[in-house]
């Protein structure tokens, strides 16, 4: 067995050293989960242009795996009908929505956005949004079942809501 010259086994423990700092350091960058932003009042919808906060109902905004954009959105079925284009599904990192049971329906504050995949939607209801009917969304489950009792819809899990929901 050949042993290592002490130049070399240093520069063999420093690359060592260094790909693994190099490799935590992607691995913190690739777990950094970026924050809804608050909407100001210029602001215009990623779909459809509109100035989103002159409309009721929830709102939307995400985040793409390659930029540091947000896009934000008038409703929350628009910003459905944007991340649910093939081209766009598999490059979403963040998607953020208003929790309706602790904000106005409408004027929904901006402190009360949650994950929207951790969410509880509600479609068919009466209530509307930017685009007419909208889906309401909810951190629990519980709150979405009261708002379905007085103005109608049924429940949905993120992953359950495709185009053909909408």
């Amino acid at each position: 067995m050949r042993t290592l010259s002490p130049l070399r086994t240093v520069s063999v423990a420093l690359m060592l050293v260094l790909g693994v700092a190099c490799s935590e350091q992607e691995s913190a960058d690739q777990a950094m989960v970026r924050q809804a932003v608050a909407i100001e009042q210029a602001d215009e919808c990623h779909l459809c242009g509109m100035i989103i906060s002159n409309f009721p109902g929830p709102k939307g905004e995400n985040f793409s795996k390659s930029s540091d954009t947000v896009n934000k959105f008038c409703s929350t079925r628009d910003l459905f009908s944007f991340i649910l284009q093939p081209e766009n599904k598999r490059q979403i990192k963040e998607v953020y929505v208003h929790d309706m049971s602790k904000t106005p329906w409408q004027r929904p504050e901006d402190e009360y956005f949650i994950d929207a995949r951790e969410a509880w939607f509600v479609i068919g209801s009466e209530k509307r949004g930017a685009m007419g009917k909208t889906l309401a969304s909810f951190a629990q489950k519980s709150d979405a079942e009261v708002f379905i009792k007085e103005f109608g819809g049924q429940l949905y899990r993120f992953d359950d809501i495709t185009i053909d929901v909408l």
